[in-house]
């Protein structure tokens, strides 16, 4: 099979890491459809030797994975809502944002991080978002979204119809994206002159150093990083002029993206590629003792797990990510070991895992029915979900972290 680096069209790529096959993380079943066949999807992990980008081989189709009752809320986590408002507060602060100016989102989710431009003073904030549920939710919360892909048609709509934006963010979707030459011809045609364009994702950087595999899945394509970043910006006229390391999702990088020469370009931009040249992100044997320690990972889990089920102890899984998704069906983790899986997401609540099918309870069943031990599947957001289920802890309960080594929290 033929691959294509998505940043720069090369055809050199070496996989790494093989994750096997997997159901779409988000997937998640309601009772009808368990007797109905999942469909499974390679996930295998690949670097491109020309421009160095982290990536899937295999891409399922946007329309499968984004519009079908997505349930991803942007919303569900304290944590996470007051780190887009920082994010809101900071551009407004840095690019002197003013009441007119348009800011878009681009897979703006339930309209969060726009509520937070919106509450500095932004009165002319859009989003775009595919996935239509949760796009009424959005629209639900006074945040006027369109529900649609974002495209090079769309960009020039919103241009005629309104005006070109001051600033455009993409946090968490970029990654998601498989056409990024589309993208970034979508934004220049959006942006205006000396607009910014500012995105965020998992840095590579962190997911090496921390083992995060579990990050890994259908929905996330590519594994972002500057050298990689710039390359692609490059192509476009268009250069990172600053980036800053924030700790949201086990560590992402927040990249600030203009036309070449509209604004200096900081310090921290060299920094962080020379850290990437230091850690040898991009060396191969890097990467193969990554997917080493992913697989020493795998056992000493099971290994755990296991061993505390065999001694009669009862396991449920606390909260259900699309990371844990992949966590469970790489670790072959089913209903043999966590007798049921809590979720705060309406949306998740009486269906079933992917894969695994262990059934999605209310966050309250964990008090109610009160198993030994609780694998902490979002551990990305382990100190709010830990203070949250404070009586849990009280009444004897223990916390399993599974990453990077699975350890108890007594």
């Amino acid at each position: 099979m033929k691959r294509v680096c998505r940043f720069c069209r090369g055809e050199n790529l070496s996989k790494f890491l093989d994750l096997g096959f997997a159901p779409p993380a988000d997937a998640f079943l309601a009772p009808a459809q368990l007797n109905e066949p999942e469909v499974y999807y390679p996930l295998e992990v690949f670097i491109c030797n020309q421009c160095s980008l982290v990536q899937l081989g295999y891409v399922v189709p946007a329309e499968i994975l984004f519009q079908r009752d997505y349930p991803y809320i942007s919303s569900a986590t304290i944590t996470g809502q007051e780190h887009f408002h920082s994010l809101a507060r900071e551009a407004c602060l840095k690019f002197n944002v003013k009441p007119e100016d348009l800011v878009l989102d681009i897979g703006s989710n339930v309209g969060v991080l726009l509520q937070g431009f919106k509450n500095q003073g932004a009165k002319n904030v859009l989003g775009i978002e595919p996935a239509q549920n949760i796009c009424k939710i959005a629209q639900e919360n006074g945040i006027e979204t369109i529900n649609d892909f974002f495209s090079e048609g769309l960009a020039k709509r919103i241009v005629k119809t309104r005006k070109q934006a001051k600033i455009i963010t993409g946090t968490n979707v970029v990654a998601h994206i498989n056409d990024c030459h589309a993208l970034l011809k979508a934004v220049d045609i959006l942006l205006a002159e000396k607009g910014v364009f500012i995105v965020e994702a998992p840095y590579l950087v962190n997911l090496i150093d921390n083992l995060e595999y579990d990050t890994i899945y259908h929905e996330h394509l590519s594994y972002l990083s500057v050298k990689p970043m710039n390359y692609l910006l490059h192509q476009f006229g268009m250069e990172i002029f600053d980036a800053k390391e924030v700790s949201i999702h086990g560590g992402s990088l927040r990249y600030f993206i203009a036309r070449k020469g509209d604004y200096p370009v900081n310090l921290n931009v060299s920094r962080l590629l020379k850290l990437e040249e230091e850690k040898k992100v991009y060396d191969f044997l890097t990467l193969k003792n990554f997917a080493r320690r992913v697989e020493d990972n795998r056992q000493e889990l099971n290994w755990l797990l296991r061993s505390l089920r065999r001694q009669g102890k009862r396991i449920a899984g606390l909260s259900a990510p699309a990371k844990g998704m992949t966590l469970l069906n790489f670790c072959r983790i089913g209903t043999e070991i966590l007798e049921f899986v809590t979720e705060k997401t309406i949306q998740k609540i009486g269906k079933y895992t992917p894969g695994t099918h262990i059934p999605v309870v209310p966050d309250a069943e964990l008090m109610n029915r009160m198993p030994d031990y609780a694998l902490l599947l979002a551990w990305n957001f382990a100190d709010e979900i830990m203070k949250n289920m404070e009586g849990y802890r009280k009444a004897g309960g223990k916390f399993i972290i599974p990453i990077p080594e699975p350890r108890i929290i007594e």
